[in-house]
């Protein structure tokens, strides 16, 4: 079964950076999948199932934090690894984070090395 990341940002450049930090997992069978709001991330994890999501926090539409309470509490996903990312890194925002589900949590600006590191644990490479 192909496993999926799915890459959650309203920010285009933000999208690129992930999918290019991201691409050496393509060549291992890994598809990379992206959604630019929280609507449109909420559909593609129910319909796709993806093993791993990349869930930005300030979107249009429905955020980010919306998006993981819904995942996680409503839908009962919880197989489904969740990274919140954001600009906000105050220890207030973090523990939000935690209280609606996410993984993890981590602030912009990430390192490249660490997205890949953290997806190729995640999804046993």
């Amino acid at each position: 079964m192909t496993q999926k990341i799915l890459i959650v940002d309203d920010e285009p450049n933000i999208v690129i950076l992930l999918e290019q930090a991201l691409e050496a997992l393509e060549d291992e069978g890994v598809e990379l999948l992206t959604a630019r709001n929280g609507e449109e991330a909420l559909e593609t994890i129910k319909t796709e199932q993806p093993n791993l999501v990349f869930l930005d926090v300030m979107m249009p539409k429905m955020n980010g934090l919306e998006v993981c309470q819904i995942v996680k509490h409503d839908l009962k996903m919880n197989e489904i690894y969740i990274v919140m990312l954001t600009a906000k890194g105050q220890e207030f925002d973090k523990q939000k984070g935690i209280e609606v589900g996410a993984d993890l949590y981590l602030t912009k600006p990430f390192r490249p090395k660490e997205v890949l590191e953290k997806s190729m644990q995640v999804l046993g490479f």
